[in-house]
């Protein structure tokens, strides 16, 4: 059973015609409330949600639950610590768009290098002289340095892309192999040195306890006032109030965020107003082709666990499942 906030791209046509392999099929249900949840998923043997949050009480009140699957990279919807308690696998699927949110992520870093955006406007605006002056003061992207927090798969990719137009690569992330990072070619360094050094910040981390406003008011302070953050990961990584003060205290040149605390936006958002933000609406992860092996990916999940078996991936190693699960063959 799926679950959905909204009825963005509500068909299951894809999902359904990889289940029907199996004999299987996914319903959709639009709540965000908890009882009704609960009530309409009574015999579901598998959640999913793209952001809808799974909570303690769902999963408690589901005695069929086996697994709570996430639409995407990110689990941080699911109560992954009530999951693991209750026995009920938490499946995410963390392969599906590296290639594009590593290309947004490029394409941002790009349209502040460059002023793309604030050209395009001004001259749109006002006149090829305008939009002329705006040039100065700009930095040459091939010299300047990248910093990555978040050296995970997305985050390394980010840098073999920054590299080919000559960036500088350094990163910061406590829990990645040094092996992978160095493979890279990504430097590690302290969270403050990557602050004081970089021209451009590009966040990737998960969200949790650590992660939550990772780069805050003391972290802004410390970056270089002609420096860009460019956010495709989880809104709450980057403390947007603090976000919001540094732009226009202009203790840095600017943001480009595909992601925000509270989403949508506001349209009175001060950010929504400012010429040195680029904004998207959290779309870096997709484009047709992904969002198809995300469906396929899913439901071929679902079918694992349906059937009896461990899914592909799940987050949660040190479960205990529920009903008894056997490796695929």
């Amino acid at each position: 059973m799926r679950l959905e906030t909204t009825s963005f791209q509500d068909s299951l046509a894809v999902e359904n015609a990889e289940l029907a392999k199996f004999n299987l099929k996914m319903e959709l249900v639009h709540s965000t409330d908890d009882e009704e949840i609960i009530r309409l998923a009574k015999d579901a043997n598998v959640l999913l949600t793209r952001d809808t949050n799974i909570t303690r009480r769902i999963i408690e009140n589901l005695p069929r639950l086996q697994g709570a699957i996430r639409y995407g990279i990110g689990y941080d919807a699911i109560d992954v610590d009530a999951a693991t308690a209750n026995g009920v696998l938490v499946i995410n699927v963390p392969d599906y768009c590296y290639h594009e949110v590593s290309n947004h992520a490029m394409g941002m870093l790009l349209m502040c290098a460059r002023k793309l955006m604030f050209q395009n406007n001004l001259l749109r605006k006002e006149s090829w002289q305008a939009a002329s002056k705006l040039l100065f003061p700009m930095g040459s992207v091939t010299g300047q340095t990248l910093g990555i927090i978040g050296c995970g798969n997305i985050g390394r990719m980010v840098a073999g892309k920054a590299r080919a137009f000559g960036l500088n690569v350094i990163g910061y992330d406590p829990h990645v192999d040094p092996k992978l990072t160095k493979a890279a070619g990504i430097t590690l360094k302290s969270l403050p040195e990557l602050l004081q050094e970089s021209d451009y910040i590009t966040c990737h981390p998960l969200l949790w306890h650590e992660t939550f406003h990772i780069v805050g008011e003391k972290e802004f302070r410390q970056m270089k006032p002609t420096a860009y953050i460019i956010n495709t990961s989880r809104g709450p990584v980057v403390d947007q109030p603090a976000l919001v003060k540094a732009l226009k205290e202009k203790w840095i040149a600017g943001a480009a965020l595909d992601v925000l605390e509270t989403e949508p936006i506001d349209r009175n958002d001060p950010m929504m107003h400012m010429d040195n933000v680029i904004l998207t609406p959290h779309s870096a992860y997709y484009s047709d082709e992904a969002d198809v092996r995300l469906r396929i990916s899913v439901a071929q999940e679902s079918a694992r666990i349906a059937h009896g078996h461990f899914p592909r991936n799940y987050v949660n190693k040190d479960v205990k499942p529920k009903f008894k699960l056997t490796k695929e063959g």
